[in-house]
C-alpha cells in the first residue's frame, strides 16, 4: 500500500504504470473469478453438466486480443478509462457519460451483487452467520484496503488471493474426484444422479427437470434443442467476452498499469492459462456434488428445496458450499473458506477500484471542472462507500434470481446490455471512417505521427490553471493529529516533486503511450500467444 504514490491520479488508479506481467496476469484472473464463480459454475455444472465450462474456454481466444489488438491503441491514445477513450474517438461527452453510467449499473446488478451474495451463502453454511451480517463484514475488510491503497493494493492482494484460490481448488477438486472414483466414474454416476422425491402432494414433476441431460458431457449442443446451443457457445459467446475482456473497464485497467506492451501479453497470458482451470476445479466438482448428495442439489419439488437450501426454485447454487462443508475435514475446511473469501475480495476489490475510477474520471469531473487532484482522490474513496451500499440492497433480488442458478442470472443481464457496447468498441477501433480521423485512436492509424488535437482539447486547457492554484495552496494548512493520520492513511499527505518544464512534459506523454517492443520479448511472447490460442481450439475439440 505505502510502495505506490496513492495521493495522485495515476498512482491510486493505474498503480503509476510500473506493473509487471505476472500480478497483471493472477489480477486478470482473481478480477474475473470472484466467488460467483465456484457458485454459478459449480451450481450450472451440477444442473447441467460441462457445456457451462466453454463460457470460460472462450476466454482465451478474446484474452489474446486484449494484449496483441485492444491494448496497444488504448496506450497510443493515452487514456485511463474506456469511456474516454470513446469520447476522443467519437467526441462529445454524451457517449463517455452514458457508458460510465451503464458500467456502473452493470457492476452493481451483476458483478457486485452477485460475488456478494455467493460469498455470504459459503459463509452462512460453513460458518451459521446471518446473511447480512456476513455481507457487512466482507465489504468492512474489502473495503478498508480498497480505499485506502489503490491499484497497486489491489493487484498485489490479487496475486496473493489467486495463490490461495488455486491451491485450495485443487485440494478440493483432488478429495471430490478420489471419492466419486475418477472421471470415468464422474460420467457414470452423473448420468444416475437422479432425487426419489419426484411428487408434491398430487403434482408430478416433469422427468426433463430432474433427470441428467443426454448432451451432459458434450460442450456443443443441439443448435435448435440445446439449452446452450453451439453456434451461441461460439458466436453469441464471442459478443459478450470481447466486451468483458477488451472493453471492460476492470480489465483493461490492469492491462494500463503495465510497464510495457511485453508484460501486457505475458499478463494476458498468463491469465488465459489459467482460465483452462475453472471447467475442472469449479465446473466438474460441482456435477460431482449432485451425485454425492442428489436428494439436495438435483431437489426439483419446491417444498423439498426449501427445506434444503430456502429457496423453491433450486438448490444448485449450494453445490460447491455443500461439497467444502461435508467432504473436507475440519482443517482444510477452513483452507476453502479462506479460497471462498480470497474469490470475493479479489474481485470485488478490482470493480470497486474500478467502479471509483470510472465515476471520479468521467463523470465527477464534468460537474467539477477545476477539481484538484486530492478532491478527486477523495472522491473516488467516498464513491466506494456508495457503491457498497447500493450493492447492499440490491442482494435480495439476487436472492431470488432466475432458476435458483446464479450464472443464468449473471449472464442473462450481460447478454442484454453487453453487444452494443462491443459493437460501438469494433467500429472504433476498426472503421477509421466512423468519425473524421483521429490519429492513433483506431487500427489502421495506430502508428501514425501526425499530430492530433482532441476535439474536447480547449476545455481541457481550461481546467489546469485552477488546478494548479489549489494545489499550491494545500501546503500552507496548518493540519491537527487527526489530519495527518488521515493523510498518511490514504497517501495524501506525499509530497509532488518539482514542476517539469515544457519539454519533460513532453517527453512523459511519449513515454506512456509507447507501445515498442524489444524484439526478443516481442517474438516470446507472440510464440506464447500461438501456443496459447491452439490450446484453446484443442480443448473445444476434445470436449465437443
Amino acid at each position: 500500500m505505502f510502495s505506490s504514490n496513492r495521493g495522485t491520479v495515476g498512482g491510486f488508479f493505474l498503480a503509476g504504470r510500473s506493473m509487471v506481467w505476472w500480478p497483471i496476469g493472477a489480477s486478470l484472473f482473481a478480477s474475473n473469478i470472484g466467488s460467483g464463480h465456484f457458485v454459478g459454475l459449480a451450481g450450472t455444472g451440477a444442473a447441467a453438466g460441462i457445456a457451462i465450462g466453454g463460457f470460460e474456454w472462450n476466454a482465451l481466444i478474446w484474452v489474446v486480443a486484449l494484449g496483441w489488438v485492444f491494448v496497444p491503441i488504448y496506450i497510443k491514445a493515452g487514456v485511463v478509462t474506456m469511456p474516454e477513450y470513446l469520447r476522443k474517438r467519437f467526441g462529445g461527452k454524451r457517449i463517455q457519460i452514458y457508458l460510465s453510467v451503464l458500467s456502473l449499473l452493470l457492476y452493481i446488478l451483476t458483478k457486485i451483487s452477485a460475488d456478494i451474495f455467493s460469498g455470504a451463502i459459503f459463509i452462512n453454511l460453513a460458518l451459521g452467520l446471518d446473511l447480512y451480517l456476513a455481507i457487512f463484514l466482507l465489504l468492512a475488510i474489502t473495503g478498508l484496503y480498497t480505499i485506502t491503497g489503490g491499484l497497486a493494493a489491489v493487484i498485489y492482494t490479487d496475486t496473493l488471493q489467486t495463490a490461495i484460490m488455486l491451491v485450495g481448488s485443487f485440494i478440493l477438486t483432488g478429495f471430490a474426484f478420489h471419492e466419486v472414483g475418477g472421471y470415468d466414474s464422474l460420467m457414470r454416476k452423473y448420468m444416475n444422479a437422479i432425487p426419489t422425491v419426484i411428487t408434491d402432494g398430487n403434482i408430478t414433476i416433469h422427468k426433463e427437470c430432474y433427470t441428467p441431460r443426454a448432451d451432459s458431457f458434450h460442450i456443443f449442443r443441439d443448435p435448435l434443442k440445446g439449452d446452450l446451443p453451439w453456434p451461441g457457445i461460439i458466436f453469441g459467446l464471442s459478443i459478450l467476452a470481447l466486451w468483458y475482456w477488451c472493453t471492460d473497464q476492470v480489465i483493461v485497467q490492469r492491462c494500463l498499469s503495465a510497464k510495457n506492451m511485453s508484460h501486457v501479453k505475458a499478463g494476458c497470458i498468463l491469465c488465459g492459462y489459467m482460465k483452462l482451470l475453472p471447467m475442472f476445479l469449479m465446473v466438474m466438482p460441482g456435477m460431482i456434488s449432485r451425485i454425492l448428495y442428489t436428494e439436495k442439489i438435483a431437489c426439483t419439488v419446491p417444498s423439498e428445496c426449501k427445506k434444503y437450501c430456502g429457496t423453491e426454485v433450486g438448490c444448485t447454487n449450494i453445490a460447491y458450499p455443500t461439497l467444502v462443508v461435508e467432504l473436507m475435514p475440519n482443517g482444510l475446511r477452513g483452507l476453502m473458506l479462506s479460497v471462498m473469501l480470497a474469490s470475493l475480495m479479489s474481485s470485488l476489490t478490482s470493480i470497486f477500484n474500478s467502479a471509483s475510477t470510472l465515476f471520479t474520471m468521467d463523470i465527477y469531473t464534468k460537474f467539477r471542472k477545476g477539481a484538484s487532484e486530492k478532491e478527486l482522490m477523495i472522491t473516488g474513496r467516498l464513491f466506494i462507500l456508495v457503491l457498497i451500499g447500493v450493492s447492499i440492497a440490491w442482494v435480495p433480488i439476487v436472492q431470488s434470481a432466475q432458476s435458483g442458478q446464479l450464472f443464468d442470472y449473471i449472464q442473462s443481464i450481460t447478454s442484454y446490455l453487453g453487444p452494443p457496447i462491443a459493437a460501438v468498441f469494433l467500429l472504433a477501433i476498426f472503421w477509421k471512417r466512423a468519425t473524421e480521423p483521429l490519429y492513433r485512436l483506431c487500427w489502421s492509424l495506430r502508428n501514425s505521427k501526425e499530430e492530433r488535437i482532441d476535439l474536447d482539447a480547449g476545455e481541457e486547457d481550461i481546467q489546469e490553471t485552477p488546478e494548479e492554484t489549489i494545489e499550491i495552496e494545500v501546503p500552507e494548512e496548518k493540519k491537527g493529529c487527526f489530519k495527518r493520520a488521515y493523510d498518511l492513511f490514504c497517501g495524501l499527505d506525499q509530497q509532488k516533486g518539482p514542476k517539469m518544464t515544457k519539454e519533460e512534459e513532453e517527453a512523459m506523454k511519449l513515454k506512456m503511450t509507447d507501445t515498442s517492443e524489444k524484439p526478443l520479448w516481442r517474438t516470446v511472447v507472440n510464440i506464447n500467444g500461438v501456443i496459447l490460442l491452439a490450446v484453446a481450439v484443442f480443448c473445444h475439440a476434445y470436449f465437443a
